[in-house]
This record gives C-alpha cells, structure tokens and sequence, in this order.
C-alpha cells in the first residue's frame, strides 16, 4: 500500500511538473520573409512581427515584445535590416530564453484591373531546445503542418488574427479558452491603412527622418479620420514620433506629439517619462515633478527614481529666495534617490547623486559612504575624488588629504580643481552636476514584461474582491478613511489592483483633491484601459477644468468601450457643450 501511495504521489508531481513546463513556454516572434521579390511589401514582414507578439499574448504564454527582440538583435549585433538565417534565429531565440521561434514568409500578388492584391501566409513554430518543428499526432505518427492563410492584403489585420489563432489552437488545443472570432476583432484595432503607414514609419531609417516623420503623421492622420477611430489619436505612432523629435532635440514637438498619447494606452508611462525629463532639461522644475511623481512608484525603475531625485534636488539648489521650498525640494530628492541607491548596487549615478545630495543637506558620514563604491566602479572619477575629500574634511577624517591629492590629479582639464576650490571657499557648490543619463527604451519594455509577469502570481482573487467589496461597502456609507486603509492594505498585496486606484480616484474626488484624482484615476488606466468608470470620471474632470481636448479624448476612449451606456452618452452632451465655448 505505501508503495502504492508513493507511486502515485510521484505520478501525480510529474504530472504537474509537465502541466508547468507546457505552461512557462515563452515565444520569439521574427519578421516574416518576403518571399515576393517587390521591396515596397517589405513593411508586411515587420507587421507581423509586431501584431503577433501582441495577439499572442495569453495567460499561460509568455511573449518576448517586439522591441525587446529587436534589442537582443542590436546586442548580438544582429542588423535590423537583414532577416536572420535560422540558425541565427534560434540563437536570438535562446539569448532571449525563448522555448518557442514563430517565422514565416509571405507572397503578394500585385492588384490587377478590380482584383486587389493578395496575400498569401505561411508560418511555422519551432521548439528552439531541440532546434524542431512543432508536430502533431495523427493516426499515432507525429505531422507537421505549415500554417498557411491567404487573403485580400487590405484583410492584413485579419489575416494576423486568424494566424495567432491558428498557432494558439496549435500549442493548446482544447484548454484554449480565447476564440478565433475574440482575436480576429482584436487584431483589427487599427484601421489598415493607418496601420500600413505606421509600420512604413518604423522601418524608415532614422537618417531618413523626414520620410519617417511623414509616415507616421500620416498614420495619425488617417487613424483621426477614420470611422472607426474617429477623433482618437494612434497612441503607438504618437509616441515614435515624440522619439523622432527628442532626437533632433525639438523639444517642443517632442513635447507635444508625447502629450497626445492617451492616459489610457501602453504608451502612456513611457510618453510622460520623456516629457518630465524634457522639462528638467528646460529647467521647468515644478513642471518636470508634476508630470513625473504620479508614475515614480507605478514604474518603480531606478533611473525614474534616479531622475526625480536630481531634478529635485536641482529644483533645491535653484531656490535662492524661498528656504521653505528648496528644503521641500531637498528632502523629496534625498526619498527619491535613497530608493533609486538601494535598487540597484552597479547604478553608480543614483549613488553619486545621492552622496552629493546628502553632502547638501549636512548628513556627511552617510554621504562619503556614497561614493566609496562609485570610486570603485570608476577610480578616475575626479568629482567623486572631490566631494569625498570635501565630506572627510567636515568630519574631521584624517584620510580627506589624500582623496584631495587624487582629485587634483584627475580634474586637471581646464584648471578644473582651481575652480572648483575656489567656488567651494566661497560656498557655491553648484559647479558639480548631478548624473542623470536618458533611459533605454527597453526599461519601459521590461516595465511591460513585469507587470505581466507579475499580474500572472498575483493575490488570490477572492480575498482581493473581499478587500475591494469591503472598501466599496465603506465608501458608500461616506466613510472615507476605512476605504482607504482598506485600500492601502490591497495595494500592499497586489500593487496592480485597477480597482483599487479607481476606488481611491472617486475617494479623492469626493474630497474635492482633483489632482490626487487624476492621478489616481490615470494608474488605474495604466493597470486596465476597459475601466469605463474611470474613463468617464476623467472625462468630467477635464470638463470643469474647462480643457475641452482632454474631455474629448476620454469620451472617444469611453464611448470605444461602450457607446451605448448612459453616463457615456451624458459626458457626450457635456463635451459638446464644452466644445462650444
């Protein structure tokens, strides 16, 4: 019998361990080739390399984004612009820790008199561990079947649903719970030819930027303008563009087209990100924070810790009439970069901002243990070499002489130590900047991949829904603080909790804190866009604030979720009304 129970037991701990090996699959998704020999279709290639590594996202499937691919590509100096050979694929595939490659080719046949051109598809999934084709089981010997679909070229979107619905049902089979149907109408969320010009827009060479501009103004263009989308702004063609003009340091059509990208949208985090930072570069402080804190703890990325913290402490140093707002300053940029020095142990910058900033404020003990491990990663660091000799000095340590010997040997440029000295000896200390470098786009891409990664090990559902249920009890009674420390307690849990900061949005709009609302309200988009309550709440907001383009944009996104519902249908009136002023 105990033999018996043992070997069961064991069976039944195979039995799960292959349910969570068939589960953690995580999939690469190429370019598609071309296979027509007519270069103006190469855009179709990248298309689905963009569509299918989101229309494959499903809970028990990871997917490596496709911009994290194109990274792996630049790291393993991979060029963009060629299709990978297969055994190159497989080898992107393996640095990217990918289980499974999707590829394929394509065919166009050109329009001829009223038939429009075609596309015919063929798509493969290989098992990278052992470098084979997925196969099936028919009549007890295992097949391979190529995934093959052709349509009309203007069905494109179409046809990129009906392919992420044929390799789902490929890998799942029955447990499969989204239906072909869900993922063919999610695949055309973008009209085509707005989608066409978008995808011409990425492939368009940045030394090509005018062509490149013009791309994707034109996809914005035609997504406004359709009937579809109409009113609404393309988020992820916005956002290049904001990029496009960052690059070209027009920092005000970089601000305005990052501005477009609704609250609603992926883009959102990433958008407002460089919008803070372009402020700080203007020296627009206030303006830079503003824009910046509300994101601080949803992306918890130490260079967005790190650059708050500069800029407030920057904002500090700027102060020179009001002691109470450069201590306000000062003390919200020591939080700031205290979080982004414990993050991370090689971000020697948020160290160095740190240590100086702690210097400012007097803590000097804590300051020269700063940049100790910033000297170590950089041992020619002139200014670290400074401002340790400068912190010893104000505690009396015996060693400051000699850090102040290493920093005369390494800021000899331009008479660098002289000047430096000199300002200290006369209690200017703002001749040392603080470090801020601009972030890789890849931190917000690996901001993506967390939040889904962590959405997929969260708090059990019904002990959240309990929490929430209860909040929502208390806040119909008006009692206010028992919802939010009900809340709070949620957030602890399961930091992504949408109704949660819905919750805590209508919390604070009861309370006449409309700013502490729209922040609220935006995190709980950034976590679910299909939160129509909050995109209505926004909606109303704006409207009192007389900012009759931002109402307009959150009734678009209302009314895409539900047309017919009649606070939707209210804010409509109102937004008309707003618009006539």
């Amino acid at each position: 019998m105990l033999k018996k129970f043992l070997f069961t037991i064991v069976c039944a701990l195979f039995f799960i361990a292959s349910i969570n090996a068939q589960n953690s699959d995580t999939a690469m998704i190429l370019p598609f080739e071309n296979a027509s020999g007519k270069t103006e279709f190469n855009w179709v290639g990248e298309s689905f390399a963009d569509a299918l590594s989101d229309l494959l996202k499903v809970p028990n499937l990871n997917v490596i984004t496709n911009q994290e691919r194109k990274i792996i590509q630049q790291r393993l100096r991979v060029p963009l612009t060629i299709l990978p050979s297969l055994a190159t694929s497989l080898k992107l595939a393996r640095d990217g820790r990918a289980t499974l490659l999707i590829a394929g080719k394509y065919n166009i046949q050109p329009a001829q008199g009223e038939t429009a051109a075609k596309v015919t598809v063929t798509a493969k999934i290989i098992r990278v561990n052992e470098g084979r084709f997925l196969s099936e089981e028919f009549e007890g010997k295992p097949v391979t079947r190529d995934i093959r679909i052709d349509d009309a070229l203007g069905n494109l979107q179409t046809v990129q649903g009906e392919i992420a619905y044929v390799i789902l049902y490929q890998l799942f089979k029955s447990t499969l719970t989204t239906s072909r149907n869900d993922i063919v109408q999610s695949a055309n969320k973008v009209p085509a030819r707005a989608f066409e010009a978008y995808i011409k827009g990425l492939l368009t060479g940045e030394a090509d930027a005018q062509t490149r501009e013009n791309f994707l103004k034109n996809a914005m263009r035609i997504y406004a303008d359709d009937e579809k989308t109409k009113g609404m702004t393309y988020p992820e063609a916005a956002l290049e563009l904001g990029h496009l003009f960052l690059n070209q340091r027009k920092f005000a059509e970089a601000v305005n087209y990052f501005s477009q990208v609704p609250a609603a949208s992926s883009q959102y985090a990433e958008s407002a990100f460089y919008i803070g930072l372009i402020y700080w570069q203007q020296q627009n402080y206030e303006q830079a924070l503003g824009v910046l804190r509300p994101l601080a703890d949803d992306l918890k990325l130490t260079s967005v810790y790190n650059t708050l913290g500069a800029i407030a402490v920057q904002a500090s140093r700027a102060e020179k009439k009001n002691k109470g707002n450069s201590d306000k300053w000062m003390l919200e940029g020591l939080e700031f970069l205290k979080k982004a020095a414990e993050s991370s142990d090689t971000e020697t910058n948020a160290k160095f901002n740190y240590g100086l900033a702690l210097y400012l404020h007097g803590d000097y003990t804590d300051a020269a243990k700063q940049f100790r491990p910033v000297l170590a990663s950089n041992p020619r660091d002139g200014e670290s070499y400074f401002l340790l000799a400068k912190t010893l000095e104000r505690t009396g340590d015996a060693t400051a002489a000699e850090f102040d010997n290493q920093a005369r040997r390494f800021l000899t440029d331009g008479n660098r130590y002289a000047k430096l000295a000199t300002d200290w000896s006369a209690g200017k200390t703002d001749g040392i900047a603080l470090r801020v470098e601009q972030p890789a786009r890849k931190d917000f891409v690996s901001v993506v991949l967390t939040k889904k990664q962590s959405t997929v090990t969260q708090t059990p559902v019904s002990e959240t829904d309990k929490l929430l249920a209860e909040a929502q009890t208390f806040f119909k009674k008006g009692s206010d603080d028992e919802a939010m420390a009900i809340l709070r307690k949620v957030l602890v849990s399961e930091p992504m909790s949408a109704q949660a900061y819905l919750l805590l949005g209508q919390i604070h709009l009861r309370r006449g804190d409309s700013d502490q609302a729209v922040s609220s309200l935006k995190t709980a988009l950034f976590w679910d866009n299909r939160l129509i309550e909050a995109h209505i709440l926004l909606g109303r907001i704006y409207i009192q604030r007389n900012d009759c383009q931002s109402a307009q944009t959150y009734f678009a996104s209302a009314s895409a979720i539900d047309a017919e519902n009649q606070e939707v249908l209210g804010l409509k009136r109102m937004v008309e009304r707003c618009s006539t002023k």
